[in-house]
């Protein structure tokens, strides 16, 4: 855990991948207990620490999370991811395979998908017209790098589903690096995926400034850095 951002009512974190936000049934101890500790003895703060979960990422990700430090900043920030408030742009490394007659120039690509959810897989699916039980789900995304067998992608979601970058990246043939549930061919080292949140902006839920922060590139994995120069 890395904190990029903190003030009175908020702390933005970089999560590694494998790390949990918040408490699930594996018993692991989530970010959300580390960001507790970490403000009770950065403040000296006696008794116990509030910290509200606004959002979460999936278990192989990495990238930003934001939480909120005051109940008043937490109800405002619920209220603002819900309306689409608070803008997230997102990394992913994918074969470069089937998009060979990629430019790294394009305009950003509106893709829009009908996603099913598999509660049992803890999956879900893409379809091309809508389906019973389906929800649409839409991202846009431009190739920023290219490598030799990979590309560097910058995606920005315009809903929120379920491993919506994932399964829609997946959908189009381009499956993120490690991510074998969703049709990589092989993991990576340490079980996670190439997916970055990497950018976070929205308007303060207090003082009203603008926030935009950005998280650090994966540590120990050159390749981030070799697609992005």
């Amino acid at each position: 855990m890395e904190v990029v951002y903190e003030d009175n009512h908020i702390i933005i974190v970089s999560k590694q991948s494998g790390e949990i936000v918040q408490g699930d049934k594996t018993g692991d101890r989530p970010l959300s207990d580390i960001v507790k500790d970490y403000i009770k003895e950065k403040y000296q703060k006696p008794g116990e620490v509030f910290l509200g979960v606004v959002h979460r990422l999936d278990r192989p990700v990495s990238g930003l999370v934001v939480f909120a430090r005051t109940s008043k900043a937490l109800a405002r920030l619920n209220k603002m991811f819900a309306q689409g408030e608070v803008h997230k742009t997102y990394w992913a490394i994918v074969g470069s395979d089937k998009r060979e007659g990629m430019s790294d120039e394009t305009e950003p690509t509106l893709v829009t998908h009908w996603l099913t959810r598999n509660e049992q897989q803890n999956k879900s699916y893409a379809h091309d017209h809508e389906v019973p039980g389906s929800k649409k789900a839409q991202l846009r995304y431009r190739v920023i790098g290219r490598g030799d067998r990979y590309l560097l992608l910058e995606a920005q979601l315009l809903t929120g589903r379920h491993h919506q970058i994932r399964c829609q990246l997946s959908a189009l043939g381009m499956p993120i690096k490690g991510d074998l549930k969703y049709g990589a061919p092989r993991s990576n080292p340490d079980g996670g995926i190439s997916l970055l949140s990497r950018r976070v902006e929205f308007i303060h839920p207090v003082s009203r400034q603008p926030i935009c922060v950005e998280a650090p590139l994966p540590a120990g994995d050159k390749l981030w850095n070799l697609l992005r120069s």
